[in-house]
């Protein structure tokens, strides 16, 4: 009779943005007041279509955590992207996963729901990291990947036993089948909600990446008849494009070629990320193309071999970038290009040889970075031993991503007072009105995307191009 008489506890999970004065939207909403009234309309319209475009699919450990389902307890997703927190409405318990880029507002709206009595759990990237630094904020922390252990959080929520620490002492075995749903979500609110995880961890280990620290070097699997079945029933919902949210789709092809090929008859569209030695792989590339590919995002890095193994990448000999990212875009799959410019053996010849490049290949969206230090990866300790880093190692705030690009570190070989004019120049050259216009023309497929996310750069990396300039000057 007492189980019957208890109310069902109610938890609320929420994805929180980074917030930092020069990220994207955020900014542009501030920036326009001091705007004509064309351009603070023009901005605050890029404003609304960043916030939906960009950033436009739910966020699946979110989805995860909310599939699994503890008698007693329901879930509900709060996205702050697009939504006030609902505190209208009785909540027992918060999740909160924490991302590096957001550990300030994570931290303050933790504190601001503890205060009403609700009971806070923090978990996610940040927390798994850096456990220490997040103990004082939460009433209870998840550390480590949190697929299996979230029910024993629901059930010691239900019974009133709460323990303040849940730590993984294992990778999830991905093999094991768990039903993701979308019943948490507002499924209107996003561009798509067809996000899928196949595989997790990662085989490299660049030293500015956190995937492998997080999930570990070995590449644990989903069974390819979980995958089918959960592009099936996902397909029921929502019939939009599908993202395919493995860090590198293609680590193992064996897998990667026998998934996509049984995924031929489900005639999806489906974005993703990969290295660009999928070029080498005639029927690997065949498979993803009839598969419904529309692009795919590839991590280039440097052109400079010895700056790509400077910070431990390996896996992309330059020699071969050209001919493999050509032969994806003629197996019309787009190419989403990410650069980062100013790692450690980069000299100034370097923009120059970008520009070829990105001509040369035709890369249909162009990402050039500057290079982020984030905390907990190899290159964030090793900037710090070597005095480059321009903020306090302590002070993780500071090295949240943001879009105004600001410097976090003193490049190897160029000096800073050399290095921020020469990016500036390269991204006021590689990012136009015109160059959109002509990227769009020629892309494989998906043109009125590839012109949408070229024109947005073009505001956004001259917003970034401000910044640096700023900061120049203050720098001195």
């Amino acid at each position: 009779m007492k189980g019957i008489m208890e109310q069902e506890k109610q938890v609320l999970l929420i994805f929180i943005q980074a917030d930092s004065g020069v990220d994207g939207a955020a900014s542009l909403d501030t920036a326009s007041a001091r705007l004509s009234l064309f351009s603070s309309l023009k901005d605050s319209a890029l404003s609304n279509i960043i916030r939906r475009a960009q950033f436009a699919i739910p966020p699946l450990a979110l989805m995860i955590l909310s599939s699994q389902k503890v008698a007693g307890v329901s879930q509900t997703i709060c996205d702050l992207r697009f939504e006030k927190l609902p505190l209208d409405k009785h909540w027992d318990m918060a999740g909160i996963s924490v991302q590096t880029g957001a550990v300030r507002p994570a931290f303050e709206l933790a504190r601001a729901l503890r205060s009403r009595g609700i009971k806070v759990v923090l978990g996610g990237p940040y927390v798994t990291i850096f456990p220490d630094q997040c103990r004082d904020h939460a009433d209870a922390l998840v550390i480590g990947e949190a697929d299996d252990i979230w029910r024993e959080v629901q059930e010691d929520l239900r019974s009133g036993a709460l323990k303040s620490e849940y730590r993984v002492t294992s990778f999830p075995d991905l093999s094991i089948e768990r039903t993701v749903g979308k019943s948490a979500l507002d499924i209107k609110s996003y561009f798509t909600t067809n996000v899928v995880q196949t595989t997790r961890g990662c085989p490299y280990s660049c030293d500015f990446c956190n995937v492998h620290v997080m999930n570990g070097h070995r590449l644990r699997h989903r069974s390819i008849q979980d995958v089918l079945r959960e592009v099936e029933t996902f397909l029921k919902e929502d019939k939009r494009i599908f993202f395919f949210l493995d860090d590198t789709i293609n680590a193992d092809e064996l897998y990667a070629e026998k998934l996509f090929t049984e995924l031929v008859p489900f005639g999806i569209s489906w974005v993703g990320q990969a290295t660009t030695a999928l070029g080498e792989k005639p029927r690997l590339l065949d498979a993803f193309a009839r598969s419904g590919c529309g692009a795919l995002l590839v991590g280039i890095e440097s052109l400079a071999d010895g700056s790509n193994h400077a910070h431990q990448k390996f896996h992309n000999p330059s020699s071969r970038q050209v001919e493999c990212i050509k032969n994806i875009r003629k197996a019309a799959i787009c190419v989403y290009g990410s650069f980062i410019y100013g790692l450690d053996e980069d000299t100034l010849d370097m923009p120059g040889k970008l520009e070829a490049f990105i001509e040369e290949t035709g890369i249909d969206v162009p990402g050039i970075n500057l290079l982020r230090p984030i905390p907990g990866t190899g290159v964030f300790d090793r900037l710090a031993l070597e005095g480059r880093l321009l903020h306090s190692p302590d002070d993780h705030d500071a090295f949240r991503f943001s879009w105004g690009q600001e410097m976090l570190y003193k490049p190897l070989r160029i000096p800073l007072q050399e290095f921020i004019p020469s990016y500036t120049a390269l991204t006021s050259r590689v990012f136009t009105v015109q160059n959109a216009l002509k990227r769009a023309a020629r892309a494989p497929r998906l043109r009125s995307a590839v012109l949408m996310f070229n024109l947005l750069y073009v505001h956004m990396y001259g917003m970034a191009r401000k910044d640096l300039m700023r900061q120049l000057r203050e720098l001195g």
